[in-house]
């Protein structure tokens, strides 16, 4: 008889166990990770208001080994006794700050401004303030180039750079006011492009130094060896304008000609697009329109910019621009990014 209620108690014991596991599993609890361990990322996700978000492209962080960081006063690719403030701003007089970034504090209230001056941004915060997405195109030929341009000399910074081969850098976090569009920094994310840029027809421009043909005719880009390492991280790399040929167009009434981009920024910039657009829902996933419904290839009036939410190139913020140039495909991105959304909104 003894034995029988030992078995009873040793039972009721045990469904009680199993109970609490059964109840620890339906409401998600999990053990606490180890203390000391190392959480690695997967290495295609982008940094917004301090939480990681995919982009399913290969993204590389300022934190990162080989990455681009627009936090650091130091210049990049000075000599490293040269290098720190001190003798950055004696050495390039253009440098007027050690800092290239700000605050967002033209679209917050003075109490919003006050909550986040130490970085304790929250991402709806974030969220309700952010609604463009700014393309411009380098004109510096390689992602290092660019930063170098913008960091050691020109106080600027970005919060994207898109390489040839597609490779993503982050230098800033989205949170922070990028200095890269005049009147939109507050309100918007930038990214530099790279490509050469585009030229008039009778001006000077770089592509015999970049572009040359294989024996097929086909256009390859080749860095030239006086920039030294061009920090393109795919080895091996050939890249190859997405048309052989350059394109010609107008913009700010201008006309152009211009190099494509390749094949890898148009599907990385579509992912990427998709991506912010997703986690800043006030950025919209289209171009600025005329009243038919066209691309606009100039500035935007003052009140339609102000009004504007959505992807648009420098060329519609600033009269003296034209990137990213007549020959960024517009709706390839859009269409593309668009489709990603769409699957994203379906899981």
């Amino acid at each position: 008889m003894r034995s029988q209620f030992r078995d009873i108690r040793v039972s009721a014991a045990a469904s009680v166990a199993l109970l609490f596991v059964f109840a620890g599993l339906l409401c998600g609890c999990r053990t606490l990770p180890v203390p000391g361990t190392i959480s690695e990322r997967q290495g295609d996700e982008i940094m917004v208001a301090g939480k990681l978000v995919h982009t399913g492209s290969p993204v590389v962080l300022w934190t990162d080994p080989g990455g681009y960081d627009a936090y650091r006063v130091e210049r990049r690719f000075s000599p490293i006794e040269e290098s720190d403030w001190e003798v950055s701003r004696t050495k390039n007089k253009d440098l007027t700050t050690p800092n290239r970034y700000g605050l967002r504090r033209a679209v917050l209230t003075p109490e919003q401004a006050e909550q986040v001056r130490g970085g304790g941004w929250d991402l709806p915060l974030l969220q309700s303030v952010v609604d463009q997405f700014v393309i411009h195109f380098d004109a510096s030929g390689t992602s290092r180039q660019c930063f170098r341009t913008l960091h050691d000399v020109r106080d600027l910074s970005i919060h994207f750079m898109l390489d040839l081969d597609g490779t993503i850098y982050q230098t800033l976090d989205v949170k922070e006011r990028a200095w890269h569009a005049t009147t939109s920094n507050s309100r918007s994310v930038g990214i530099e492009i790279t490509n050469l840029g585009a030229y008039g027809a009778n001006e000077a421009n770089p592509f015999a130094d970049w572009y040359s043909k294989d024996a097929d005719g086909i256009p390859r880009i080749t860095v030239p060896a006086r920039l030294g390492d061009h920090g393109i991280r795919t080895a091996g790399f050939v890249g190859r304008p997405t048309r052989p040929e350059p394109v010609k167009g107008r913009i700010q009434g201008r006309e152009l000609i211009q190099y494509d981009f390749t094949p890898q920024q148009y599907a990385a910039l579509a992912k990427l697009t998709a991506t912010l657009c997703k986690v800043l829902p006030k950025i919209k996933c289209d171009y600025p329109r005329n009243e038919m419904g066209d691309l606009i290839l100039g500035t935007l009036p003052e009140d339609y910019l102000k009004r504007y939410q959505g992807i648009l190139g420098h060329y519609h913020i600033q009269t003296n621009k034209v990137d990213p140039g007549p020959a960024f495909q517009w709706d390839r991105v859009i269409g593309d990014a668009k489709r990603l959304l769409e699957r994203s909104n379906r899981h």
